[in-house]
């Protein structure tokens, strides 16, 4: 869940019906937009030896993970910034498009293990379920009573934890199972719910990139624990 920053002013809730309309549409295209973007960059880079490469880098040191994942914090960072801050429509969907890039190196190592270990029909599983979870989460978002805000403490606790956990295990050298994954899915849903309720009552109508990124953030944490789990099933 990336940092937010939201411009002061009238929400998409406040905004006139044809205006909410449109910056809803626009929001969805575009994490529509991210998910091909981030499918289409996997196939292209595992035509490459990329994927070997990483697993060689990551193999030579436990601690390799620490320094993927420090860059892959501060690369977040900086295309949240891009696309919540951006003066420009450029600049925009220049933080977007790093946010997808970045996504889409992180996960070579885990779809590599998930094709060797559990067969590439357990990855195309996971994105189905991923997208069936995504789609049941968005309706309960934009149809009850509550905006779930009261939800966004918790989730930065909740995600200094986890982060801390997965630190520790890499230090420490201790696998990560099935339950951290279960929790982790439940965060990742909880994360969407949030995601999707700030679409309404957080965002300016001008934010539909900002809130596409923040949605494809939380859509493929979901989507890498949900692997974890069938990966685990399957073996």
């Amino acid at each position: 869940m990336p940092d937010q920053v939201f411009y002061p002013g009238g929400t998409a809730a406040e905004a006139a019906p044809v205006e909410r309309a449109a910056f809803i549409r626009n929001t969805y295209l575009h994490l529509a937009g991210a998910i091909l973007a981030f499918a289409t960059l996997e196939a292209m880079l595992f035509q490459t030896t990329i994927p070997q490469r990483m697993i060689d880098l990551l193999a030579a040191s436990r601690y390799s993970w620490l320094i993927v994942l420090g860059l892959f914090m501060g690369a977040s960072y900086l295309a949240t910034n891009w696309a919540t801050r951006g003066g420009s429509q450029a600049m925009q969907y220049a933080g977007l498009g790093l946010y997808v890039v970045i996504q889409a190196v992180i996960f070579i190592p885990l779809l590599v293990v998930a094709a060797s270990v559990a067969g590439p029909s357990t990855i195309v599983a996971a994105g189905v379920v991923t997208m069936l979870l995504f789609a049941g989460l968005t309706f309960t978002a934009f149809t009850a009573k509550s905006d779930f805000s009261w939800m966004g403490g918790i989730l930065r606790i909740g995600g200094f934890v986890a982060l801390g956990v997965i630190v520790a295990s890499i230090l420490f050298g201790f696998t990560l199972g099935v339950l951290f994954s279960g929790v982790m899915v439940l965060f990742a849903g909880g994360a969407i719910l949030y995601e999707t309720a700030n679409i309404l009552h957080r965002y300016h109508t001008s934010q539909h990139v900002a809130a596409a990124l923040a949605l494809f953030a939380s859509v493929a944490l979901l989507f890498w624990y949900v692997l974890r789990i069938l990966m685990g099933s399957r073996r």
